[in-house]
């Protein structure tokens, strides 16, 4: 369900409620009673606002953009053992506990 903030200029307060998209929020006492908070000392039928604000979008970089930047990504396969997704062509493609040589080649990747 999606978030959506209301500002009231009685009190100066902006709260954050989830509701669904139908839904239209009027006064301070609809704000309140959907946030689950108490009214407090504002008029119940003081007006808000819905603030209109940008959303926050968390976008991954791909394994190859990992390893542009110099990055390594171990994805776990099985006990003890890793993929290493982002290995360079003279890397080992799997980690394995304990197994020196199967480490990703961490100067490589820092030196220019």
């Amino acid at each position: 369900m999606p978030t959506y903030d209301y500002f009231c200029e009685d009190n100066g307060r902006t709260v954050e409620v989830m509701h669904p998209m139908t839904a239209t929020l009027k006064t301070w006492g609809e704000v309140c009673f959907t946030a689950q908070i108490p009214l407090g000392d504002t008029d119940p039928l003081a007006p808000v606002q819905k603030v209109i604000s940008a959303p926050a979008i968390a976008v991954s970089d791909s394994d190859n953009r990992i390893k542009e930047k110099g990055f390594v990504k171990l994805v776990k396969r099985d006990q003890g053992v890793y993929e290493n997704v982002t290995a360079l062509d003279h890397e080992k493609r799997y980690v394995k506990a304990g197994d020196k040589e199967s480490l990703p080649d961490l100067k490589s990747r820092i030196e220019d």
